[in-house]
């Protein structure tokens, strides 16, 4: 596997087989073969294509495959099962072809035509533990299909699985349920298809590229581009996925917004997303660098610069140490100095927070969400909750959540706050219980010339349906404008 031909996405993986298949291998070795190849031929390939899905690879008994979009595997999936009742109808029991299958929606790495990674093994485990003739899915699938498809599948809980660290949470529809299904509750969208779809963005419908590039100690940084016009290039910040934040309701309304007028380049820091999270250096310096290297990797010579949360930090030391090349910097929601270096009370405040990401991160526990993500979007819909609780486990593992996080906590730029030369904005909501409002005021106030706008709300990450977003979209744009 050489690193010029791997690729990373997030994708939908559907593992099938056939449920004692070597017993009827011994029982009918040519009836079986031909009988699994006339499923295949009239019933299964015809509902993966039909379905937008593209098989991977095959064995004896059994297949993986790939979709796009969730729920076309899940529909898919459903449909496969329906119609094996229907052509096993009649022949005696001991010779039917039943298939288990598994979903999960997760990040998969491409080699040429296969595909690999814990996105992979997640659906095979989860195809083990599936009943004949039935369905199990990951809860991340299960949160992307809940409201979309009139299916109701059973929470099988926690479930610990073979050469998969952390627990996976497990859903399952039976055979008989799948059988029993009206026709009016067959899988269909009802409205917007949720879940991935090939890294489009709802918003203006075009196809972000993604690449990788190689920081100087090693560590492969993923990156997208998006859009036409000059380059607007986004700083990394905390729980980020290049493919699935772009159909997410948190960030889809931002992301569309700066890649309006400009080619949005955005990257996923080391430690999480689609970039390496096996790295040993995490922290500030190593966060600069990365964004150094993605910006000489496509040779931009002069663009805005964008900081959300951490990602200011980024942003001005980037902006100190290269002034030719930002011509603008727009931070929101940021600050000058971590948790960590403004006092006892907040460094307490965050060790509380490292010991609820280390024991909840990615998990459905009412006690972490209502601590964690209620701080990041009190404000949020059911909907953007969930969607916030997802992103938890598809940008980063705990322990890497814990490492970022205390990288955090402990930036300070304070002293390159008054070397900053290029016009600047600043945006913060007044009640951030992330980064207070007075540590975006402070860094404003150390940047001569800088324009501070307080924003209304108290959502970390702003969210589309407040009014703070149309006052947050008018200072943006006259500010590029004006500035350019």
């Amino acid at each position: 596997m050489s690193k010029s031909t791997v690729t990373r996405r997030l994708a939908a993986v559907l593992a099938a087989d056939v449920v004692g298949y070597s017993r009827l291998m011994g029982v009918d070795e040519i009836g079986t073969l031909v009988a699994l190849k006339g499923h295949r031929g009239a019933l299964i390939d015809p509902a993966i294509v039909g379905h937008h899905g593209r098989i991977v690879k095959t064995t004896g008994d059994g297949m993986l495959v790939e979709f796009a979009s969730v729920i076309d595997a899940v529909s898919c999936a459903v449909a496969i099962q329906r119609g094996m009742v229907s052509r096993n109808a009649g022949i005696p029991e001991e010779t039917r072809i039943v298939f288990r299958i598994g979903i999960n929606v997760g990040d998969i790495i491409i080699d040429g035509d296969d595909i690999f990674g814990d996105g992979v093994n997640v659906a095979a485990r989860l195809e083990t533990l599936c009943e004949p003739g039935g369905l199990c899915i990951s809860r991340t699938a299960n949160d992307q299909i809940r409201d979309k498809l009139s299916l109701s599948f059973a929470d099988l809980g926690e479930q610990a699985v073979k050469n998969i660290s952390r627990a996976v949470g497990v859903f399952g529809l039976g055979a008989k349920d799948i059988a029993s299904l009206p026709e009016e509750d067959l899988p269909a969208v009802q409205g917007q298809a949720g879940g991935y779809n090939g890294g489009r963005p709802e918003s203006h419908g075009e196809q972000q590229e993604i690449k990788f590039c190689i920081a100087p100690d090693g560590a492969q940084i993923a990156y997208a581009t998006v859009g036409s016009g000059p380059s607007l290039v986004k700083a990394p910040n905390w729980m980020s996925h290049l493919e699935y934040e772009w159909q997410s309701p948190i960030w889809r309304h931002l992301l569309g917004e700066l890649g309006r007028d400009h080619t949005l380049v955005r990257f996923d820091q080391r430690g999480g997303g689609l970039s390496d999270w096996d790295v040993e250096d995490i922290s500030f310096e190593a966060f600069v660098a990365d964004l150094e290297t993605v910006v000489d990797t496509l040779k931009l010579e002069r663009f805005p610069l964008f900081g959300v949360s951490q990602g200011c930090a980024i942003s001005i030391a980037y902006a100190v140490r290269h002034p030719e090349r930002v011509s603008q910097l727009i931070l929101y929601g940021g600050f000058a100095r971590g948790p960590y270096k403004r006092g006892q009370a907040e460094r307490e405040q965050n060790q509380a927070m490292l010991t609820l990401i280390k024991h909840g991160w990615g998990q459905d526990n009412p006690a972490f969400r209502q601590m964690f993500t209620s701080r990041f979007i009190p404000g949020g819909t059911h909907e953007q909750m969930e969607w916030f609780n997802v992103l938890q486990r598809e940008s980063a593992s705990a322990e890497n959540a814990v490492r970022l996080r205390e990288a955090v906590c402990n930036f300070e730029v304070t002293d390159l706050l008054s070397q900053v030369s290029v016009p600047t904005l600043v945006l913060h909501c007044r009640d951030d219980a992330i980064a207070p409002f007075n540590e975006g005021r402070r860094m404003a106030a150390g940047i001569a010339g800088a324009r501070f706008v307080p924003l209304e709300g108290g959502n970390h990450l702003i969210l589309e349906h407040e009014p703070a977003w149309a006052h947050f979209q008018e200072e943006v744009r006259n500010f590029l404008q004006a500035s350019a």
